[in-house]
């Protein structure tokens, strides 16, 4: 058995134990779904292995969906054009500068010119004493499902900032992946210099990041070294880090903003159906199960809702404001993660959890994933509209208090459901 399928197999193992636990009614919804109800059926395992990918906690490497760009992708590259550009760790160098259009005062910028550039040997030595773990679901603003979560690995970018001495006029970071010395190819992004410097309680460090669940950064996952914004979108965790740049400049220059992205967004939280029944008879329990994306603003509740298919909702209530919102039941943190680390273990020293129990010191965490369920009864004949949404920490129901797909996608999910007559 694969890694991740054992994990996810004690994800469902979690989820049959709720269901279990609200008596008949939710042992007999276990035998609609393929996703729960697995037995030692071999053909039912069949089936739920179509859905385990979707219920990872940890993801491993061969199931991160990837975005990508470049042309040739960079790390498709021959082995000597990797070492040439530095894409290798023997020859990867990361320059910290000022820019030359709205320059900042550095006293010791990091430079291949000058020959202060910091290279691998010196980021681990870093690394020694300042490597920061911890958990984050990879997304991309204009997906609304997650491409994976991983346990990162890395050295806080301020850290390698201090050493370039800034000394003033710096306003923002702009940092730049390899891609092929093309102009038009050109991957980059950029923070306040405040959100590098300074942490808000609470909140994790930008990490230059060369880990993914305990294992180093290959290319395709953006090594040697990416950036990895841990309360933003994909976009801003830019791969193949080789330039980072200090300006004086007001204003970002994202790739993205291109593409009308809202370029500062934080990550949101939504929520997302994973499996149900589409259709059922009079009388039969319906088992319904999710996943969650905790954004910055936290999540108290995951709901649910039922509607008739006809009328159709009021045209003057785009967000279902007035539907019959019920809760949904949080699944817990699983005892093992998966995602290929030794024994499904997460390392000491994770932010998020208690060095000497291992739990998570708070549930659920932000920018991670939670699974949820939820059972509906005594639903009578009909078409019907299945919803759910989150409800975050300051009490905002998705898809507040920013509904606009440029700065994230949570619209709210509908699916249907048919209750056919016994």
């Amino acid at each position: 058995m694969r890694d991740h399928e054992s994990i996810l197999l004690e994800h469902v193992a979690v989820s049959r134990r709720y269901f279990l636990k609200l008596g008949a009614a939710g042992a007999a919804a276990l035998q609609l779904s393929p996703l729960l109800a697995f037995g030692d059926d071999a053909e039912a395992k069949v089936a739920l292995a179509a859905e385990l990918a979707k219920f990872e906690y940890l993801t491993t490497w061969d199931n991160f969906r990837l975005i990508e760009r470049g042309e040739p992708l960079p790390y498709t590259h021959p082995i000597e054009k990797l070492r040439e550009v530095g894409l290798t760790q023997e020859t990867w160098k990361l320059e910290v500068v000022s820019d030359p259009d709205a320059p900042a005062k550095l006293d010791n910028p990091l430079s291949k010119e000058l020959g202060t550039a910091l290279d691998w040997q010196a980021l681990m030595k870093l690394a020694e004493t300042r490597a920061v773990r911890y958990l984050k679901v990879m997304t991309c603003n204009n997906i609304d499902t997650p491409l994976g979560m991983g346990l990162w690995e890395g050295v806080p970018l301020r850290d390698v900032i201090w050493l370039a001495k800034p000394v003033e006029n710096v306003r923002r970071v702009f940092y730049y992946g390899y891609h092929n010395d093309a102009p038009k190819q050109i991957f980059r992004s950029s923070l306040p210099i405040g959100r590098v410097l300074e942490d808000p309680p609470g909140e994790y460090p930008v990490l230059l990041c060369y880990k993914l669940n305990g294992e180093f950064l290959d290319g395709k996952r953006g090594g040697p070294v990416r950036m990895l914004v841990p309360d933003a979108y994909g976009f801003k965790s830019v791969k193949w880090l080789i330039r980072v740049v200090l300006t004086n400049a007001p204003f970002g220059n994202d790739t993205y903003a291109n593409g009308n992205n809202d370029v500062d967004s934080w990550m949101k939280t939504s929520a997302r159906i994973i499996s149900r029944p589409a259709k059922v008879k009079v009388g039969q329990p319906v088992p319904v199960t999710g996943m969650t994306q905790v954004g910055i603003s936290g999540l108290t509740k995951v709901q649910y809702s039922i509607a008739p298919q006809e009328p159709t909702w009021p045209a003057d209530d785009p967000w279902f404001t007035k539907a019959d919102w019920k809760d949904a039941q949080i699944l817990g943190a699983p005892e093992k993660w998966g995602g290929g680390l030794a024994g499904g273990d997460l390392p000491t020293a994770t932010i998020g959890f208690d060095a000497t129990t291992g739990k998570a010191q708070t549930w659920p965490l932000r920018y991670s994933i939670v699974h949820w369920s939820a059972l509906l009864t005594g639903i009578p004949a009909g078409k019907y509209d299945l919803r759910c949404r989150s409800i975050d920490a300051n009490g905002y129901a998705q898809p507040l208090p920013r509904p606009f797909l440029k700065s994230g996608g949570n619209a709210i999910q509908t699916l249907p459901l048919t209750v056919e007559e016994a």
